[in-house]
């Protein structure tokens, strides 16, 4: 039995809060994704965050007991928050200032909210809080797939050359661009790198990706001289008394942090002319759309990348065709439909 009853440890993003019912088995599920699964901070935080509105539908239905909830009430749910639900985010449902007022998640949205009920309801029918899992047959209309955005070769280098090599920090920044948009990696992967990681005779490092899997990427000739020329005039001018063996470090010494990151690369971007918004993983789309345009097979990139499935690779192959059917579009004489027909003679 799963109890409604209140406990108080510290907020943490997606905590529906400390007088709330639904405390304790945040904190139980929490554990369980981090220990168990071994999941990133990152994506147990998004599962949290994206069971906040459950808990809230809930609260307007005290009847209902999670051991007792099935598919109806499930349905229910999911239509409520296509039609009815006010958008939240973070801790304590905070209504995001763009969003108030607005009635009802995207799709994509309650695809991601589908997906935290599942790993909900699996983890209580595993420990035995409930007789069966409601979600094993529950299906939703699939989300539209969005193309991911990425640079094109000249916006890549431009980026790239943006980090004035010049300084500590300018080498540094100008290493961990060239490793992220060079080997393709999530931001997390790059702030989690050390120098024991890194091979560079065999042109190549260790990362540790989503599920505290390990793999080989690869580092090209670009990377590896940031990486060199970095590690000799700009990390020893950063690194503290007590060396903690990151790459990549902050003023301090310390381990630079994933959203130190995001503010470069987008900080980098405005700087080299580059209008639309640019994040780490804009330069991992980046990479493995570039790969596939040179002629790189798809297995190849998949396993660059660290995905489990093709399925999730097989995205840059949509964005590759439709660049392709752009250029076709405004180049190929007979293509467009604005093409003037022949003057008669």
């Amino acid at each position: 039995m799963v109890s409604r009853v209140s406990l108080g440890p510290e907020n943490l993003p997606g905590d529906p809060g400390e007088s709330h019912w639904a405390q304790p088995l945040f904190y139980r599920l929490r554990r369980h994704l981090q220990a168990q699964r071994g999941l990133t901070p990152y994506t147990v935080r998004n599962y949290m965050t994206d069971l906040l509105p459950f808990w809230h539908f809930l609260d307007e239905h005290p009847e209902q007991h999670l051991e007792n909830i099935g598919r109806p009430f499930l349905r229910t749910y999911l239509h409520w928050l296509i039609t009815d639900a006010r958008p939240m985010t973070g801790g304590r449902g905070e209504m995001p200032p763009v969003r108030k007022g607005a009635l009802g998640y995207v799709p994509r949205s309650v695809a991601r909210k589908l997906s935290g009920l599942r790993v909900l309801f699996g983890f209580l029918a595993h420990e035995g809080d409930i007789p069966s899992d409601p979600t094993a047959s529950l299906s939703t209309a699939r989300a539209a797939r969005r193309l991911p955005t990425f640079l094109d070769v000249d916006e890549a280098s431009g980026l790239m050359d943006a980090a004035a090599a010049t300084t500590p920090a300018g080498l540094r920044d100008r290493a961990l661009l060239e490793v992220l948009y060079g080997a393709g990696l999530r931001v997390s992967e790059l702030t989690g790198m050390n120098i024991a990681d890194l091979e560079l005779g065999q042109h190549q490092a260790r990362v540790i990706g989503k599920g505290s899997k390990q793999r080989l990427v690869m580092l090209g000739s670009h990377a590896i001289s940031a990486i060199e020329a970095y590690l000799h005039d700009g990390r020893p001018h950063l690194q503290a008394p007590r060396d903690n063996g990151a790459l990549f470090l902050n003023r301090d010494g310390g381990r630079l942090t994933p959203r130190s990151v995001q503010k470069l690369v987008k900080a980098y971007a405005l700087e080299s002319g580059i209008e639309a918004s640019v994040h780490p993983h804009t330069l991992r789309h980046s990479f493995a759309t570039h790969l596939l345009d040179g002629g790189a097979d798809l297995r190849v990139v998949q396993e660059l990348l660290g995905h489990s499935t093709p399925t999730t690779t097989e995205i840059y192959t949509h964005v590759t065709q439709a660049s392709a059917r752009r250029t076709y579009v405004a180049a190929h004489p007979r293509a467009s439909r604005s093409t003037p027909a022949p003057e008669s003679t």
